[in-house]
């Protein structure tokens, strides 16, 4: 059992805490679980963690026609009037969990922080919705959020894309599609933490935090279960954006990784693949913390910095490219 495993001593007190009290509610094993049941846990756990909401000017929610279904979203902005920038953004949840609600904090404080319009994507989840269900649905959000800039109060030269954990895989898969079809236009990509690979289970960080730090390799072998319709398929590009051939002509980058998150290394690897494809990016391993740190801004100091990290670069339309933390 998790409780039962001797913990690094680098880590943070607090995010030993948030780990000892996760220990402590107890309760069985996500692969033990159906979506639903896991749905119910994960709810319960970014209230816990999640921090109170920023109050904002403006926040409302709105749908885009896509065939066949409608997609929501959500708009935060700290004030309405003017032109400001977009970070269109995608949850976490190892595309089985999370929704508007479980991501409405970190949303709320990256508009106030960041002063862009902030769009939520509450793209289909697995395994209702096989891949690849999710990346059409933020495919498609990009595409009308870009269309639609004027009325949303978005300078249109002046959209980002994000997500953290499996939305940061969906973002980057987003941003390849845009590229590929010749737009719309990023001017910048966040990946907190991404996904890239869900061939394997067995890079260093996966052995090194197989379990005991919150994310597992069985936790993510259930979300790869639940999200693809056979393991063959962790090999097409737009599921495990790692083995995309062309890495070139992405928007200028921001990758966020932790010191003791099992996708660490596919991250990281991630950020150098870009960095050779001659694409600018800055790579952040934040110490001590762990998968999800970010979503637990209420519970962990070093959530609250990177949701600052994030907001500069959003507001400041990047930089040139620096690895910070590693």
């Amino acid at each position: 059992m998790p409780g039962r495993i001797t913990r690094s001593a680098r880590l943070q007190p607090e995010a030993l805490a948030v780990l000892e009290m996760m220990d402590a509610q107890g309760g069985p094993p996500l692969e033990s679980l159906s979506p639903a049941q896991a749905r119910i846990g994960s709810v319960k756990r970014f209230k816990l963690f999640g921090g109170e909401p920023e109050p904002l000017d403006r926040v409302e929610n709105l749908s885009v026609p896509a065939p066949g279904r409608n997609v929501p979203l959500r708009v935060y902005a700290r004030e309405r009037g003017g032109s400001r920038p977009a970070l269109i953004s995608f949850h976490g949840g190892g595309f089985v969990l999370g929704n508007l609600e479980t991501h409405d904090p970190i949303c709320r404080s990256l508009a106030k922080e960041s002063g862009a319009v902030v769009i939520a994507v509450d793209y289909r989840l697995a395994p209702e919705h096989k891949f690849p269900a999710a990346v059409e649905d933020a495919h498609e959000a990009t595409k009308w959020v870009a269309a639609h800039a004027e009325e949303l109060g978005i300078d249109a030269c002046r959209i980002a894309i994000s997500g953290d954990s499996a939305g940061g895989s969906l973002a980057t898969v987003t941003a390849m599609r845009c590229r590929d079809a010749g737009g719309p236009a990023l001017a910048l990509q966040v990946l907190i933490y991404p996904v890239t690979d869900l061939s394997s289970f067995d890079t260093a960080s996966y052995r090194e935090m197989a379990e005991g730090y919150f994310l597992g390799r069985a936790e993510m072998a259930w979300f790869a279960r639940q999200y693809l319709a056979s393991p063959e398929t962790a090999l097409e590009p737009e599921a495990s954006p790692l083995l995309a051939p062309d890495l070139s002509r992405l928007p200028p980058t921001l990758v966020i990784t932790a010191e003791f998150d099992p996708l660490r290394e596919e991250g990281e690897e991630y950020a150098s693949r870009l960095q050779q494809a001659g694409v600018p990016v800055t790579l952040t391993r934040y110490p001590g913390t762990i998968h999800g740190f970010v979503v637990m801004r209420g519970a962990l100091r070093a959530g609250r910095k990177a949701i600052q990290e994030v907001s500069d670069f959003v507001r400041t339309g990047g930089g040139q490219g620096k690895e910070v933390g590693a």
